[in-house]
């Protein structure tokens, strides 16, 4: 019986795990999100999210434990100089997994771990951009609290004598490089 055993051992011994996710979180740190099987990402974020715990304060024991976990002395600067700083305010939590199906070849259970913050696309906190338009006219307000009638969308009505001007100037135009064509 399992009992409170919190780490899974995916099937792989101790050096080779211990390994992969060193491999695997280095991965995470550089690219923001990873696809993985479901059970490894879940490992994953058990290991990873105490190491961004410690990177949120920038000491020299703190980068040594990391370093210690991760073996890799870029992933481990990324950590605390782009990661740390972005996530300084969230108190856990840092990663997200998302399940998106089965493998194709043998049905494993398919995952993608990301960072939170760092998902630019999925942030419900977050503002979104105004879509401009290149539409003319007066944009209509929404709000239910003044009468409806005071804003009107009518568009400036163009003058029509310079509309039938254009012709003729096309048409003078025309008939001077005609004038210079028969001279030469």
């Amino acid at each position: 019986m399992r009992h409170g055993k919190k780490n899974n051992h995916l099937s792989r011994k101790s050096a080779h795990r211990k390994s992969m996710l060193a491999n695997m979180a280095c991965s995470l740190i550089e690219h923001k999100r990873i696809n993985t099987t479901t059970a490894k990402a879940k490992a994953l974020r058990v290991f990873v999210e105490p190491l961004i715990t410690k990177s949120k304060e920038d000491t020299t024991h703190n980068r040594r434990l990391v370093f210690a976990k991760l073996r890799d002395k870029y992933a481990v600067s990324e950590l605390f100089r782009e990661v740390a700083p972005k996530v300084a305010s969230r108190p856990g939590g840092y990663t997200r997994v998302i399940k998106l199906g089965h493998r194709l070849g043998d049905a494993a259970d398919m995952a993608m771990i990301e960072l939170v913050d760092f998902n630019e696309l999925y942030n419900p906190k977050g503002k979104k951009k105004k879509k401009s338009t290149r539409r003319a006219g007066k944009k209509v307000s929404t709000d239910n609290t003044g009468p409806k009638d005071q804003v009107s969308e009518e568009k400036p009505e163009v003058e029509e004598p310079k509309s039938e001007e254009k012709p003729k100037e096309e048409s003078k135009a025309e008939e001077s490089k005609s004038k210079d064509e028969d001279k030469q």
